[in-house]
């Protein structure tokens, strides 16, 4: 497995991906946020697109992430997340950001170093962060990565109407610590 970073905001590349295999296709064909990828050999199995917050130059979204169906689980979306976290932390961002909307990927994102911040956006989707070191001992009210916050975001998606596969997820993950990096 192979994981690379495609090009930067506000010029990254166009990159079509088929919408049988992954959800959110038609959104990495834009060219004003960045991509990244994973690979295995020559078959892209993940994609994430991203972009500066518009109103905060220290803060960087993570817009969509998408893993092939038949490779979700595997571990490919927290470790090409930890990639894109890693190249903005050096190229001085100071939190990245994400809003996702379901269990899985709240699990995956925890898995990649991030926090449940409280948030959430206007269609119900719950704000993740990471914070840069730099960031974190600056701003000691950011996002931690407690057991208690784990569980409120976790409560947040128990609220809901939800598949067998998330109620059952979420059911083995109670009163359980974040899980490790």
């Amino acid at each position: 497995m192979s994981y690379e970073l495609l090009g930067w905001p506000p010029d990254g590349p166009k990159l079509p991906l088929d919408h049988k295999r992954f959800s959110y296709a038609g959104k990495f064909v834009m060219t004003n946020t960045g991509k990244a990828v994973a690979r295995d050999g020559e078959t892209i199995v993940a994609a994430i697109a991203f972009n500066e917050d518009r109103t905060d130059e220290r803060t960087l979204w993570l817009r969509y992430v998408t893993v092939a169906h038949d490779r979700r689980g595997e571990g490919i979306g927290p470790e090409l997340v930890s990639l894109v976290r890693d190249h903005a932390a050096e190229r001085g961002y100071e939190r990245v950001r994400i809003a996702v909307n379901n269990p899985f990927a709240y699990e995956a994102l925890y898995r990649a170093g991030f926090a449940y911040t409280g948030e959430t956006t206007g269609i119900a989707e719950l704000v993740l962060e990471y914070q840069s070191s730099t960031a974190s001992e600056n701003d000691p009210t950011g996002a931690k990565r407690e057991r208690d916050t784990y569980q409120a975001g976790l409560d947040e998606f128990r609220d809901r109407d939800l598949s067998t596969e998330e109620t059952d997820f979420l059911e083995s993950r109670v009163g359980s610590e974040p899980p490790d990096r």
